[in-house]
């Protein structure tokens, strides 16, 4: 039987106005199919003319300026729904979906979907559950003990795998996909006879249990920053009073 990670997976990837999820926007979005290792991969992507004004500081990341996306970008409503139909897609056909830092992308296109659609992810997901793989939360927890940075960048380099174009979103997401085969191969005798399904309800749990860990951390460091637990969407902020 094969594995899952010899098998077919789907990813999942955006490019920003910034990081906050309730606030930022995406600015290009893509969807990576790949049926297995070496078959060629099926890349979706979308430009997004996001309303707001891009900060340098994103642009200097991911080279997307006002101007480019303004002429070459499409309005939110419609990009929105396309990618969320995307993604249920991949749910609907059995493929785990593979998304470096998932509490970010997925929670900012929820909040994209609410803003512009009226409508969160889990309308468009219905009954095809997520089944997410997270190279930053898989690595973290079967290498917990390696020092250093573990960005997209870092994983690449860690597990060999080539990174090119680094914060295109299609790029990115191959990357990553290819880091989950990576750290599947490398971990087999801990993930092979994991499912999907059981591995992302394990994620959660370690997701948990790292959120905590950076969090004392924080709090030794004496910084009064909050790391949220839940993966691999996080609950919406109370409206404010």
């Amino acid at each position: 039987m094969t594995c899952w990670y010899e098998g077919p997976l789907a990813a999942f990837d955006t490019e920003t106005t910034g990081v906050d999820v309730e606030g930022d926007r995406i600015v290009s979005a893509a969807v990576v199919v790949q049926d297995g290792p070496g078959a060629r991969p099926r890349s979706t992507r979308w430009l997004v003319n996001p309303g707001i004004s891009v900060p340098e500081g994103a642009t200097a990341v991911h080279g997307l300026t006002d101007e480019h996306l303004r002429l070459n970008g499409r309005w939110p409503a419609p990009v929105m729904d396309e990618i969320a139909k995307a993604l249920a897609e991949q749910c609907a056909a059995g493929r785990p979906l593979v998304i470096m830092n998932a509490p970010f992308d997925l929670t900012l296109l929820d909040r994209e979907l609410k803003r512009h659609r009226a409508a969160g992810l889990a309308h468009y997901l219905g009954q095809n559950p997520l089944r997410v793989l997270d190279p930053r939360v898989l690595d973290k927890h079967l290498d917990r003990y390696r020092k250093g940075r573990r960005t997209l960048t870092d994983l690449c380099e860690h597990y060999g795998v080539t990174l090119e174009g680094a914060h295109d979103a299609a790029a990115d997401a191959l990357a990553a996909l290819e880091v989950v085969r990576a750290v599947g191969r490398r971990f087999a005798g801990r993930l092979e006879r994991l499912t999907p399904t059981e591995l992302h309800t394990l994620q959660a749990t370690w997701h948990a249990a790292q959120a905590r860990g950076l969090q004392a951390w924080f709090a030794r460091q004496g910084t009064p920053e909050l790391v949220d637990t839940a993966w691999p969407l996080r609950p919406e902020l109370p409206a404010a009073a």
